[in-house]
């Protein structure tokens, strides 16, 4: 109770306090065409560091009011049709912009990424990063996690049908992947493979998603890397604008609708949204998979202030998911021919997750202040009647510091320090992990040289954690023994980048990461209903600790842009859960009946990673587009000489995409495109069996009408046309082992769908 009162205290003395007064500027310049010198209307300039943005008017123009007067800063221009261009400032030379854009097929080579430890456009930036836009985001897919799979080489879910997808980066998933929404690492049960991230699909404005170990600026659980979800820049000043959007989806009838409102008044901004998604039984080749429909409800807002010295937000969510699970005994036959009903029976999970955020940057007489606090409350239910049998409710305070001295001479050192505490408890009637409390703290120091066209990082950190997990005698039993862990790790990265010209750029890292173990893989001793298996925990479990490099080049021009990377991750004391032939136990159920399940016990082994990715688009023309990506991961058990179990397999993704010139549209598009995933014949046989490769055949069509001065957004979407019968070698419900001691329901992946999609922009105030 005293650490709510304490940061209740502290986000509203802090929002409120006066911080340092810098002297106020507007920024103003204009936008041309670089060819025809001619203004380009309607171009978005943003500043993504101080969250501010604005639009050109008619004659090219714009002005950013409440600019500080001192400070450098990356400003982003954006135009249809044209090459983003990023630019750093000095605000200090108070002097009129001119930015002149190359119109280009190529729109956004230069996009501004802010979840590395120092903004920087992509060509300046070691870590391999992939953006995708708020258009990419919104095009049809069954959740956030498969829109980002799609479209990104080495990014990959697992996934409980269609409603559930949690993300993996090369090769690695669960707690080995962070995942950040607006500055506040989500905090929602991790640990576990059946329900997904707990955020609104709908309300995302950028995703940013680095690959490799980010442990550096992140502490434990980055060693795969992090996706980072920023909501859009506030409305210029003014201006109120907001969107309505829906989809809906043939297979299992999803639909999805979501309203937002945003303003911008001399500075005081606000943002509110509303989403509502529904879902009945998705439907297979074989037929309709039963209870596994679902609905989601999400709330969400945001108030802040932009001033001169910097912006301070509080973002604030709800989110409530109903997921329905199929109710089977091992080997009972899985009846598929009956079409679900929005109405979910039982067993189902009811999973709430409350969230509180406060994001600030202080613009500081010798550098710059940000400050990301955060409250979190999740409660994941699952449901067998009316009461909850296991009911999961964890509470999370997060706080992160860092402090950026001003650029000298090339030179920008970043100095942090990062700190959480977590409360678990077991309020239902079943038990899988103790209740626990979790602490952790860590500090980095980072720094980073520019010169001509090379760049050079390098940092270090530090990290404490303590889990303390609370003992349980249940009914004359003891089910949990009481346990107290410390873990202490230093972390290094370097690295390094270089343009050799406009067009062709090189990146490498290298360095150390850790992940402490969670208080599931600890203390676990039960029922995983989930999972079918009986899962046992180590107390003695060792942090994991990885050792990773890669390199990518990367090329981009007017007609071709492309990368190619390569990556190895070697991880000591990589924890995870394996069954021994024979190793089972009987455990009674609420009917009194007895049922046998695999005993699963934590263990460590060493696992080497390593693979290669990349993207290549052509563009012969300005209306064609060739767009192609590529993505390899082989993992090694190096302790058994035998391969790592639930790995994915290597992929290629080829779309074709035309976009004509029609007259009173914009932006409409025919796509073609083709999914080839190939075998995964690289398997551990205690835990899986091998997965045929497979093709899909996906297309989509849509164009954007223009109602007087209304833009109308029609999408229409189809993937898996040919109703192609095949398991993801990822998917959770495909089959299981080939001993069916661990018996998966065999479950093909979701057979032809098609969605249809409707946006609509509103500019409600100029």
């Amino acid at each position: 109770m005293k650490i709510k009162i304490s940061l209740l205290i502290l986000f509203l003395s802090a929002f409120f306090l006066p911080a340092y007064s810098a002297d106020v500027v507007a920024l103003t310049g204009r936008v041309i065409d670089a060819e025809t010198k001619e203004p380009l209307p309607g171009a978005v300039i943003s500043i993504p560091q101080i969250k501010v943005t604005a639009t050109t008017n008619a004659n090219g123009e714009f002005s950013l009011n409440s600019i500080p007067k001192r400070g450098r800063f990356l400003v982003q221009v954006e135009f249809i049709g044209y090459k983003t261009s990023s630019q750093t400032i000095d605000f200090s030379t108070n002097t009129a912009l001119e930015f002149a854009l190359q119109p280009s097929i190529i729109e956004g080579s230069e996009v501004v990424v802010v979840g590395t430890p120092i903004s920087s456009n992509s060509k300046q930036n070691s870590t391999s990063v992939s953006t995708l836009n708020r258009t990419q985001l919104l095009l049809p897919s069954t959740n956030l996690i498969d829109a980002i799979a799609r479209q990104v080489p080495g990014v990959s879910q697992i996934t409980t049908g269609p409603s559930i997808s949690k993300p993996v980066i090369r090769g690695l998933g669960y707690n080995r992947v962070v995942t950040l929404d607006d500055g506040v690492k989500q905090q929602g049960q991790q640990w576990g493979d059946e329900h997904g991230i707990e955020i609104d699909q709908y309300k995302v404005g950028r995703a940013e998603i680095l690959r490799g170990a980010a442990s550096l600026l992140y502490g434990s659980d980055a060693l795969g890397g992090v996706i980072n979800l920023l909501e859009p820049l506030p409305a210029p000043e003014g201006q109120i604008q907001g969107e309505v959007l829906s989809n809906y989806s043939t297979n299992n009838g999803l639909s999805g609708s979501s309203l937002m409102l945003t303003g911008n008044e001399k500075g005081f901004v606000w943002r509110a949204r509303g989403s509502y998604l529904n879902a009945y039984s998705f439907k297979t080749p074989s037929g309709y998979f039963p209870n596994s429909g679902y609905n989601e409800t999400n709330l969400s807002g945001m108030i802040g202030l932009n001033k001169e010295w910097g912006y301070s937000h509080i973002n604030v969510s709800y989110f409530k998911n109903n997921i329905g699970f199929y109710d089977a005994e091992p080997g009972d036959p899985i009846a598929v021919d009956d079409k679900g009903s929005r109405t979910l029976d039982f067993p189902r999970q009811d999973i709430r997750h409350y969230k509180v955020g406060w994001n600030s940057n202080f613009i500081l007489p010798a550098g710059q202040l940000k400050v990301d606090l955060g409250y979190q409350k999740n409660q994941r239910r699952e449901l067998d009647e009316a009461d909850p049998a296991l009911f999961f409710d964890l509470n999370t305070y997060t706080a992160d510091l860092k402090y950026y001295l001003d650029e000298s001479n090339g030179w920008q050192p970043v100095f942090g320090v990062s700190g959480d505490a977590g409360h678990s408890l077991n309020k239902g009637t079943e038990f899988l992990i103790p209740a626990y409390d979790t602490y952790g703290i860590g500090a980095f120091a980072y720094v980073k040289k520019t010169w001509t066209k090379n760049t050079f990082n390098a940092g270090v950190r530090y990290d404490y954690r303590k889990n303390n997990g609370q003992g349980l005698i249940d009914e004359g039993e003891t089910r949990f023994t009481p346990f107290t862990n410390t873990f202490s790790n230093i972390s290094g990265a370097l690295g390094y980048t270089h343009e050799f010209n406009d067009y062709l750029s090189f990146k490498a890292n290298a360095g150390s990461a850790f992940r402490a173990p969670n208080p599931a893989e600890l203390g676990s001793n039960g029922v995983h209903e989930g999972t079918f298996r009986y899962e046992v925990g180590n107390p003695n479990l060792a942090p994991e600790r990885s050792y990773q490099a890669d390199a990518t080049l990367e090329y981009d021009s007017k007609f071709v842009t492309g990368s190619v990377g390569i990556y190895e991750n070697y991880i000591h004391n990589f924890i995870y859960a394996s069954n021994v032939k024979g190793d089972n136990i009987t455990v009674i159920d609420d009917n009194g009946n007895p049922q046998l399940y695999p005993v699963f016990r934590y263990g460590q082994v060493n696992a080497n990673l390593y693979g290669f990715e990349g993207s290549l688009t052509l563009h012969p023309t300005s209306f064609i587009h060739f767009e192609n990506t590529f993505g390899y991961t082989h993992a090694q058990n190096t302790s058994a000489d035998k391969p790592l179990s639930f790995v994915p397999a290597g992929n290629l993704r080829n779309t074709l995409r035309f976009e004509p010139k029609i007259k009173s549209t914009r932006e409409s598009f025919i796509a073609v495109g083709i999914e080839n995933f190939f075998s995964q014949n690289r398997y551990d046989p205690d835990f899986e069996t091998p997965t045929i490769g497979y093709t899909l055949l996906n297309a989509s069509i849509g164009t954007t009408l223009m109602l007087k001065n209304q833009p109308l957004r029609l999408t229409i979407t189809g993937n898996n046309l040919l109703n192609k019968a095949y398991y993801d070698a990822l998917s959770r419900l495909k089959p299981g082992r080939l001993d069916q001691t661990d018996p998966t329901f065999g479950v093909y992946n979701m057979g032809r769908n098609i969605t249809f999609g409707v946006y609509i922009p509103l500019l409600l105030k100029k």
